[in-house]
């Protein structure tokens, strides 16, 4: 157990020295918008528009309200949780790191391109993903989540301050909405004086509830 527990630490201090220089997965609009991801981001000169889908520091409701010491550890190793629609396991983790007092940030993955992140981000698109620094543990473990955070320093207990408001979850992949086309004018219209025909309606496909690939 003291070895395994050995292990988790110099595991955890060696994710936060490399921690600097990680690269994040990048979500890039090409000048001809076409959307590609990669870790690493296009050159200046490129015309290309980069967003990080990755979170940086520790994703808190208020990270100077935290005292000293726990501001300490989510900085140095921020928690992220990665959760899915109707996963029964990411609600289990989600309730463990809520009953423990843990700032960490939700990111959720629901759309095509959450999913191609995420697969970048962790190799595969499984569910739920918690990272604790640069460390990624697959899959729900109340035993493995909670000898990692133990090992990077959490307390076994809540240590947050009455009031603590925790950010609310957010898409892995922000996608700003395409601008829509204007509607014409009388004058573009002409003085045609015969009833416009409505436009036929075309089907809304819903969104699917689980990308293609996501496994819980």
């Amino acid at each position: 157990m003291k070895t395994r527990t050995a292990l988790i630490v110099a595991s955890l201090s060696l994710g936060a020295a490399l921690s600097a220089s990680a690269q994040g997965v990048y979500r890039i609009v090409g000048p001809d918008g076409r959307v590609s991801f990669s870790d690493q981001p296009p050159p200046a000169n490129s015309g290309s528009r980069p967003q990080p889908v990755t979170p940086g520091a520790a994703g808190t409701g208020g990270g100077a309200q935290l005292p000293f010491e726990l501001r300490q550890t989510a900085t140095r190793y921020p928690v992220v949780l990665y959760t899915g629609k109707d996963c029964a396991p990411c609600n289990s983790g989600r309730n463990l790191l809520n009953a423990r007092g843990i700032p960490y940030t939700e990111k959720t993955v629901t759309t095509a391109e959450d999913v191609e992140a995420l697969k970048r981000l962790a190799g595969e698109a499984s569910l739920p993903l918690l990272s604790i620094g640069s460390q990624r543990l697959r899959g729900y473990s109340d035993a493995e989540w909670t000898q990692y955070l133990n090992a990077a320093g959490y307390p076994a207990q809540s240590a947050l301050p009455p009031g603590y408001r925790r950010a609310a979850p957010s898409p892995l992949v922000d996608v700003a909405p395409a601008a829509g086309n204007a509607a014409p004018s009388g004058a573009a219209r002409g003085n045609d004086s015969t009833a416009p025909t409505a436009p036929a309606e075309v089907p809304v496909t819903p969104p699917p509830s689980n990308p293609a690939g996501i496994r819980f």
